[in-house]
């Protein structure tokens, strides 16, 4: 079981229904987690995508300005998970790269780590604050920071698969990899550099279904669930 975890959740799963942010898919994140936590023995920091709201932008736009709305986009999913796990009874607070007056406190390793010893869940946004790295960098990254134990990457498949397994059903699942397998695979798991980050501060990463109800606290809890990625 692991003492503090990161949660990286994309963009879509705050989606459904055609909205961008759907108050029925912050209530399921919400009641999961709420589940996941009921112990009261593990920290948990989120990273959040935003892939609901931004998907880069066509050819003509800068890349650095693209990327630096997709930033501020993951700041806005973040305050909308904060409201929910608020409502819900849960201490949370988000946190970015670079503060925004009133809405987002500014990151800072020492105060994100003294809120999750307080038992607040830390939802850091904003990426990596620099542009050409993907949520999946920063997950890393903070996961690394903040010295959690595992990343649990939230998907709608349960595990990495040699294949689509939506498309082949003859698909092999893996239960586990090393990050050299992943690469030399070429399984699109996390970018070259998130693998490179995890790896290097010994962080695992599992692969799971969070859609299915209860898999959050099963994969905080260490039960055999997804596919585990590790040194």
């Amino acid at each position: 079981m692991a003492k503090r975890a990161l949660l990286k959740l994309s963009g879509e799963t705050l989606s459904g229904e055609g909205l961008s942010i759907n108050p029925s898919s912050l209530k399921k994140i919400s009641d999961e987690i709420k589940d996941a936590l009921s112990p009261g023995d593990i920290e948990l920091a989120i990273v959040v995508g935003a892939g609901n709201l931004w998907r880069g932008a066509s050819k003509d736009m800068d890349r650095v300005i693209a990327d630096k709305i997709g930033m501020l986009a993951t700041t806005m999913n973040g305050l909308a998970l904060k409201d929910e796990l608020l409502r819900s009874g849960l201490k949370a607070e988000t946190f970015a790269p670079r503060s925004i007056s009133g809405l987002v406190r500014e990151y800072d390793n020492e105060k994100v780590q003294r809120h999750l010893r307080k038992g607040g869940i830390a939802i850091i946004t904003g990426g990596t604050g620099n542009p050409f790295f993907t949520t999946d960098s920063g997950a890393a990254l903070r996961a690394s920071e903040i010295k959690a134990q595992i990343i649990l990457k939230a998907t709608q498949i349960d595990g990495v698969y040699d294949d689509d397994p939506k498309k082949n059903p003859k698909a092999v699942k893996f239960e586990r990899l090393t990050f050299n397998e992943a690469i030399e695979k070429r399984l699109k798991i996390m970018d070259a550099a998130a693998f490179a980050i995890s790896a290097e501060a010994n962080i695992s990463v599992l692969v799971f279904d969070f859609h299915k109800s209860g898999n959050l606290r099963k994969a905080l809890s260490g039960e055999k669930i997804g596919t585990l990625v590790k040194n």
